[in-house]
């Protein structure tokens, strides 16, 4: 009995190995025509047939459509030589291949999230009270908030009771604060509010003296475009 389990579980494997070779287009000529005409008979086999050419296509859509780190290139490449493998020995491939495949897509949906973020640029320029300096920033929106990355040239160093101060600014003239920092490079802030309505970006020159208003010494200044 245990013997005649083994010979239908092995039946069963060749058959699978057999479909995707059929699906990928490796199987031999010799054997194509007996395969589709039994699959023709069998619904069980064509959906089996289709479950094979499924994993076929998500493999090759992502490998088309995503630069693949160099490791994961190589395991879908192990994948391909496998099929020159004995019958018996396909079957693992298999599995293997449509993982490959689900990890490629999986990693395709982040990148698009990832490059579908709501993301603005600012060119910020000098003001008599820094006439060499200027600056970018870009405004990224994340669940938190905006996030600023200002990167500033120009600007000399501010320490002590002495600092730069970061701004978004309405039409009206409304101000948000949004970070302070020591010197212009690399440097994150924060806002709440949206620069759809606030599109002016302003630094400042400020000092702790317990004024948590502007000091009104603009050192840069720029508009938001959210324009595309």
């Amino acid at each position: 009995m245990a013997m005649l389990r083994r010979r239908r579980q092995e039946g069963v494997g060749e058959e699978l190995a057999e479909l995707a070779a059929l699906a990928d287009g490796s199987l031999p000529p010799e054997r194509r025509a007996v395969l589709e005409a039994r699959v023709a008979a069998s619904s069980e086999l064509a959906d089996r047939l289709a479950d094979q050419e499924r994993a076929v296509t998500l493999t090759r859509t992502a490998a088309a459509e995503v630069e693949a780190p160099p490791a994961l290139r190589a395991r879908i490449q192990a994948q391909r030589h496998q099929r020159r493998m004995p019958v018996s020995r396909r079957l693992g491939a298999v599995g293997a291949a449509a993982a490959v495949a689900v990890v490629v897509v999986i990693g395709l949906a982040v990148f698009r999230s990832s490059s579908s973020e709501t993301r603005f640029q600012a060119a910020l320029s000098a003001t008599s009270l820094a006439p060499g300096a200027k600056g970018d920033a870009t405004l990224t929106k994340t669940s938190s908030g905006w996030r600023i990355e200002l990167d500033a040239t120009g600007l000399p160093r501010l320490d002590g009771d002495r600092f730069y101060e970061a701004w978004l600014r309405s039409a009206s003239g409304v101000l948000v604060p949004i970070g302070t920092f020591n010197e212009g490079t690399n440097v994150t802030l924060w806002a709440g509010a949206s620069p759809k309505l606030f599109k002016t970006v302003t630094v400042t020159r400020e000092r702790a003296d317990g004024d948590q208003t502007s000091s009104g010494e603009k050192v840069l200044v720029g508009s938001v475009s959210t324009d595309g």
